[in-house]
């Protein structure tokens, strides 16, 4: 299958939320591509996209050397959407004026409509008011020729502009993220009613697209994939299984850091299921080993990834040779490790399966929900029939509990927060909350206290839990537990885990925390 024809380019300046644009667009129903701005070009000439959107950016149009619109874009008369720096770059290069505000927007903010155009229909009418997510500092103090404004805030008196004739609208904050409510309404609007698009582009074409550039990549080569025990590999695996064949070997690297149970899990769902080759690597000595008197959260990401080549590069020399390692990362760990595009990002923390691989690498990537974000890949994997209570599990990190506990990774320690974090999701399924949280686990803490049990002293260590909501893994905010339930949780830990005397519960959201403790 050849890409949609039906599509809209977004051109990346940058931004920590880009693909969030791309999954408003995609929610739409319509296919989408994110290109970095150096490389804008060559992919406009390859989508011959119907519409553009410009992304935010941490850059500002005022610095000299700042990211520029590709002329061909705007030289095509195709309806463009600017957000935020997309708005200022528009301006800049249009003929507007661009100046470094006084006081910058940054979050919530009331706009008022107020005039009508194409990108409202069916939304918003004039005077109506409307909260929205500001985060500025520049902001447009004149507009070029052919543009009008049609809403304004209290600091932004060009919150959206619109020039009619050519069809481009830009706007100073950003529609795609969830605190704008009618944000991905707007970009829908221009999306279908700005750009003409049917909307009908389904999860069903990106498996059928994805499967046809697998094999177009890969031809006759051998794929080894590695398992991780998360449903971001399982998917990729079942992916790639459907489009290669037997041209694909899974690896199942045991690193002594999984829940309780969930090797034997991973191994029986690819053997028995679905009859895929599986090598099951036992490698826990190899690992602890390894990670002993680590206590670096990018040192032990590192360690681990590196150590998953080598064990990888050695399988596929078993089997005579794999030309391809395929990966299940994800685009949350892409923009937190590298810029997804190439542009000017900024890097959070490497991830394993990212900025962790080493250099000398022999094998090719394979990683086919780069593009994707967690509910995305769920819904690709019931597209391609993985179990309901596979595809449903909550996120598990490459590296495992060696990022659930800070400080030095030991044997016994895996052993005792195990034990505690399966106590804590057994009883999340108990209370009926599973699928209300995004992501559950515990984290053994390098920090030991004084308790109390029995008539005796104790001297162990801390346990803290974390839940959180999410819809994208971008944000999130600690879930809300029923007021026995966290009590209740702590009384089982203490009583049943030797070690733990302890147990706490972060509340921290993301921003200013990661979701992972590391």
């Amino acid at each position: 299958m050849t890409q949609p024809t039906d599509s809209i380019l977004i051109v990346d300046f940058g931004s920590q939320v880009t693909q969030l644009i791309a999954r408003r667009v995609r929610e739409a129903g319509v296919y989408s591509e994110i290109a970095p701005f150096n490389s804008a070009a060559e992919a406009f000439g390859r989508m011959a996209p119907k519409g553009i959107i410009l992304s935010g950016s941490p850059a500002s149009v005022l610095e000299e050397g700042s990211p520029r619109i590709p002329q061909v874009i705007l030289d095509s008369g195709l309806p463009i959407m600017g957000i935020c720096y997309g708005q200022q770059v528009l301006m800049a290069q249009l003929g507007g004026t661009v100046t470094l505000g006084d006081s910058g927007e940054f979050g919530s903010a009331v706009i008022e409509v107020t005039d009508s155009c194409a990108l409202f229909d069916g939304l918003w009418a004039t005077g109506d008011t409307h909260q929205v997510w500001m985060s500025h500092g520049d902001k447009v103090t004149e507009l070029a020729p052919g543009f009008r404004p049609v809403a304004a805030s209290k600091g932004a008196p060009f919150a959206i502009i619109a020039d009619d004739a050519r069809h481009y609208y830009a706007m100073q904050f950003h529609p795609e993220v969830v605190h704008t409510p009618d944000g991905a309404k707007l970009i829908a609007n221009f999306a279908r009613h700005v750009c003409g698009l049917a909307g009908d582009w389904t999860m069903a074409e990106f498996r059928a697209a994805k499967i046809a550039a697998i094999r177009a990549q890969v031809g006759r080569g051998r794929v080894i994939c590695g398992l991780s025990g998360g449903v971001d590999s399982a998917v990729a695996a079942v992916l790639i299984h459907e489009a290669i064949g037997e041209q694909l070997t899974c690896v199942f690297v045991d690193h002594g850091l999984m829940r309780s149970q969930e090797a034997d899990q991973v191994v029986s769902l690819f053997r028995n299921h679905y009859n895929i080759p599986l090598v099951h690597v036992n490698a826990e000595a190899l690992f602890l080993g390894g990670l002993a008197g680590l206590t670096d959260p990018e040192a032990k990401r590192k360690f681990i990834g590196a150590t998953f080549i080598d064990i990888f590069e050695e399988e596929a020399r078993k089997i005579g040779g794999a030309e391809f390692l395929a990966q299940g990362t994800l685009y949350p760990d892409v923009i937190e490790s590298v810029s997804f595009t190439g542009g000017p990002s900024v890097t959070i923390k490497s991830h394993h399966n990212v900025g962790g691989l080493p250099e000398r690498m022999n094998m090719k990537l394979v990683e086919p929900l780069r593009e994707l974000f967690k509910d995305e890949v769920r819904v690709l994997g019931r597209e391609l029939g993985l179990p309901e209570i596979f595809v449903g599990r909550h996120p598990f990190p490459g590296p495992g509990l060696a990022i659930r506990i800070p400080g030095e990774v030991t044997k016994e320690r895996c052993d005792i927060l195990r034990k505690a974090d399966a106590i804590y999701l057994e009883e999340i399924r108990a209370a009926g909350l599973y699928d209300a949280i995004w992501q559950a686990f515990a984290v053994l803490l390098p920090v030991r206290s004084v308790g109390v049990m029995g008539d005796g002293r104790t001297y162990d260590n801390v346990l803290a839990l974390r839940a959180v909501t999410s819809t994208d893994g971008m944000t999130a905010v600690a879930f809300q537990f029923p007021g026995d339930f966290l009590p209740r949780v702590a009384t089982r830990i203490v009583n049943e885990v030797k070690g733990i005397n302890r147990v706490t519960y972060d509340y921290t959201s993301k921003p200013p925390g990661t979701i992972e403790w590391e």
